[in-house]
Order: C-alpha cells, then sequence, then structure tokens
C-alpha cells in the first residue's frame, strides 16, 4: 500500500514542469479561442489552460493551427475570457490510470468525482492509443457467463467481442449494462458514462451498481452538461483505463453507455474545426473515429489480457440505418435490438431476438447447443411472422403443425427471454431444452446436458458473482 502510495506521489512529481510555453487571447469566435503566440509550438490535439482575469482558469484543446495562430476549443462556457488573456501550453492528452482507481469515480481528465483524492498512475497513456497490431492479437476467447439466459444461449457472448445494444431512449439499455456490470464474468469493469443526466449518476453507481458491483469497477462520467469536448474524450479516456488493465493480463468488461452520444460530440468540435458535414450532419471523420475506438477493443497481443465491449446506441424511431448504428453493425461482432413494443408489454430486457446476431456463433456453442438454438429462433419465427392471425382468432390448431408448435412453446420462449440466470450456461440450456421438448419439437438429445460438465473456467476467474439487483 506504501508503494502504491509512493509511485503516485513519483509520478506527481514527475508531471511537474519549470518551464510553460505562453500565448495569448486574440480573438472570441462563436464557441472556439483564437490564441497568439503558440502557433510554432503547439500540436493538434495539445491541451492549454486559459487564465481569466478573474483567476479562475478555463482548459482547452487545440483543434486548428493557422501559421502562428491556434483555434482552441474550450471545456467551458468562455463567459469572463478578455482579449489578452494568459495561455498555457500543457501539451499532448495523456492519462495515467491507476490500479486504485477501482471501486471509484472520475471525470475523463482523471479528476475523482466521488469527493476522495485520487494517484496518478506511473505511466501516463495517450488517450488516443492505436489499436494492438492485427497479426500479433490473440483470438476470441471462451464464452462468458452473463447471469441472463437468453445471452448464455441464444446471443452468447465470449471473451474479447465486441457487441452493440441498439436501442432507443427509455427502452431499458441503461438498466441492461447495469445487469452485466454487476453479474458479467471478467477481473475488472470499466464503464463510460458519455452524456448521462447528472441525477443519473448517483442512481446508477449507488442503486444499479452496488458495492458489489463497484468493488470491480471504474466509471468514468461526463455528464450532459459538460462541453462536447469533455463528452468525447469520457470515452477515450475509459477505453485507456481498460487498456491499463488489459496490459496486466486481466479481462476487462467495457461498458459505454451510448456511443451516440460520442459521435454527437464528436461532429460538434469537428464542425468548430471547419469540418463540413457530409454525412446526415455527421462530418466524414466521424466513421474512422468510432472504428478506432472500437478497434481498440477485443483480444489483445498474445500474452495480455482481453477488452470484452458492450456499446449502447441510440436509434431514433428504431431506424437501425441511422448513419451511427449503420457503422456500427459493420464494425462490431454482433448486434443486440431493443424493441419499444417489447417493452410496451412489460417484458424486460425488451430484446427482439429475431432481429438480433452474435457473431460468436456458431463456434461459441457445441453441436446440440446450436441445435437448440435453431430450433427456438424457428419457433419464435413462426410466431411472429403469424402472430396478427393468432391474436385476431383466425387461425384453426392442427392446420399447421410447426406453427401449433410454436404456439405452444410462445409464452415460456418469451418469459425466458427475460430470465435472471443464477447458475451457468448449461442450465440455461436445459431450461431451454425443457421448453422446446413441452412444445413437441426437441429431438432427443444423444448426451444429457444435465449431467455434461460446464465448460472450464479462464484460469484464475473468480466465481460468478452472486446476483444483484432486479
Amino acid at each position: 500500500m506504501q508503494q502504491n502510495a509512493l509511485a503516485g506521489l513519483k509520478a506527481e512529481l514527475e508531471n511537474l514542469s519549470p518551464i510553460r510555453r505562453i500565448g495569448r487571447i486574440d480573438g472570441v469566435e462563436g464557441a472556439a479561442l483564437r490564441i497568439a503566440g503558440l502557433g510554432a509550438t503547439a500540436s493538434m490535439g495539445d491541451q492549454v489552460r486559459v487564465a481569466r482575469s478573474d483567476g479562475t482558469f478555463l482548459g482547452g484543446e487545440v483543434i486548428r493551427i493557422d501559421g502562428d495562430h491556434l483555434t482552441v476549443l474550450p471545456d467551458d462556457s468562455t463567459d469572463g475570457i478578455a482579449r489578452g488573456d494568459r495561455v498555457t501550453l500543457i501539451g499532448p492528452a495523456r492519462i495515467a490510470p491507476h490500479d486504485g482507481w477501482i471501486g471509484r469515480v472520475i471525470d475523463p481528465y482523471g479528476e475523482p468525482l466521488d469527493g476522495r483524492p485520487l494517484m496518478r498512475g506511473h505511466a501516463p497513456r495517450a488517450l488516443r492509443a492505436a489499436p494492438p497490431a492485427p497479426a500479433t492479437r490473440g483470438r476470441l476467447g471462451a464464452r462468458l457467463e452473463t447471469g441472463m439466459a437468453v445471452f448464455n444461449t441464444m446471443l452468447p457472448i465470449v471473451d474479447g467481442q465486441r457487441i452493440g445494444l441498439f436501442a432507443g431512449s427509455g427502452v431499458g439499455k441503461s438498466s441492461l449494462l447495469a445487469h452485466f456490470a454487476g453479474r458479467m464474468e471478467a477481473d475488472v469493469v470499466v464503464i463510460a458514462l458519455i452524456g448521462e443526466r447528472g441525477r443519473e449518476l448517483k442512481d446508477f453507481v449507488t442503486d444499479a451498481l452496488g458495492d458489489l458491483g463497484m468493488a470491480r469497477a471504474v466509471v468514468v462520467a461526463a455528464t450532459s452538461d459538460r462541453s462536447p469536448l469533455v463528452r468525447r474524450r469520457c470515452a477515450w479516456t475509459a477505453m485507456s483505463v481498460a487498456e491499463h488493465f488489459r496490459d496486466q493480463g486481466k479481462h476487462v468488461l467495457f461498458l459505454a453507455d451510448s456511443i451516440t452520444r460520442f459521435a454527437e460530440a464528436h461532429r460538434e468540435v469537428a464542425v468548430a474545426a471547419g469540418e463540413a458535414p457530409a454525412l446526415r450532419g455527421y462530418p466524414a471523420s466521424t466513421s474512422h473515429t468510432i472504428m478506432q475506438l472500437c478497434e481498440r477493443a477485443g483480444p489483445g497481443t498474445e500474452g495480455s489480457g482481453t477488452i470484452t465491449a458492450i456499446l449502447s446506441v441510440l436509434v431514433a424511431g428504431s431506424d437501425m440505418e441511422e448513419p451511427i448504428a449503420d457503422i456500427l453493425r459493420g464494425v462490431l461482432d454482433g448486434h443486440v435490438v431493443l424493441d419499444r413494443k417489447i417493452a410496451e408489454r412489460g417484458r424486460f430486457p425488451a430484446i427482439d431476438v429475431l432481429r438480433s446476431v452474435s457473431r460468436s456463433l456458431p463456434a461459441a456453442a457445441d453441436d446440440q447447443e446450436n441445435e437448440a438454438i435453431g430450433h427456438a429462433r424457428k419457433l419464435l419465427g413462426a410466431y411472429a411472422q403469424n402472430e396478427l392471425m393468432i391474436r385476431a382468432g383466425l387461425y384453426s390448431e392442427g392446420s399447421d403443425p410447426d406453427l401449433d408448435a410454436a404456439i405452444r412453446a410462445y409464452p415460456e420462449l418469451d418469459g425466458f427471454l427475460s430470465e435472471k440466470e443464477a447458475q451457468n450456461t448449461t442450465n440455461s440450456f436445459n431450461r431451454l431444452r425443457l421448453i422446446l421438448r413441452r412444445s413437441g419439437t426437441a429431438r432427443p438429445a444423444s448426451q444429457s446436458h444435465a449431467t455434461r460438465p460446464a465448460a472450464p473456467r479462464r484460469e484464475g476467474q473468480p466465481p460468478a458473482l452472486p446476483k444483484v439487483g432486479g
């Protein structure tokens, strides 16, 4: 403990510099500041600090260099800024994660939001680091226990996978992310709350995560009132923290809510820097920025840990073709669609299984498990195609044996999709097979999964956490 404290103090001292380059405010152009005197020494993305005449300070980031002048986007309101105010060049944007950040709530600059001191790590990391070299990356790992029957069976998540949660507002994606944070198999959980409402931060930490969830979590938060610069930085800081633990060989669960607000923040910054809107108001750099963030997650290099990423995406009016959703579907290893109609009839999580896919299948399941998944999807699809006719009383039993089986199985299958799993994946599949047998469609298994041993856990992986929350 004392060594950690000394290492943190040493890092703080090493961060001090007796020399700072100084410029001056030359003008204010809308939300941006024009700085004179630093054009020859500053680089794109460098951080600056503006000293207001009233003694307060304002941070900012260099977004354009024009001769001897810089354009800086501040991280707060420009109220009180005057021509001639002093500007200090801080340098590249970096963060120095520390093992002591577990259990803490921080802002995108590595400052504590929970009122307690926070030590700096000894090795600063770039916010926009490159992903691991493709040729040196490991492969996707073993199937993870998720604490939820549908993800243990029909939509499996494996170690190092990246999936998206696509939903409109108020459909339950934040609650689902909170469940993963508390119940999913991982060594460390890093949570990026991008543009969330301020009142929800305390609720999420205290009620959704609780003491058990926070015991292995780092929460990085930038509320909706912060500038787009800070909201965009939130995702990068959280990913850098996840990489810190991945490089120690840990299996990290990275949760982001939401990538849409990250993209919207990037749009505001890019437009202020002079980029022209190209795709429904988003500049051309949006696609690359999102892909670069996503590629940093996944398996690390051979011998290091992994980052399993679950990213929420806001889709207005359930439009899966809007730009951000379309970009992410192409780069992720699966997508889960939450449907408002399902939520309105009271089933949570409101997952539309037929529109969702996990690209870890079929490799993540054995032959018998894949057969059960295929049967369940077939029954759900048959019911969905004929639901209007069934509910209107226009279908006569016996007309279609497959549809008869779907009608018999549907109530239990629908309930199965919202079940919490207190045991393991094997138990989830046993429950799914029981439902299929009752419908009269399941084939007898050559090997009983009731006696089949569970898949081996990763070496050093702690046992699954007990159930938390509702």
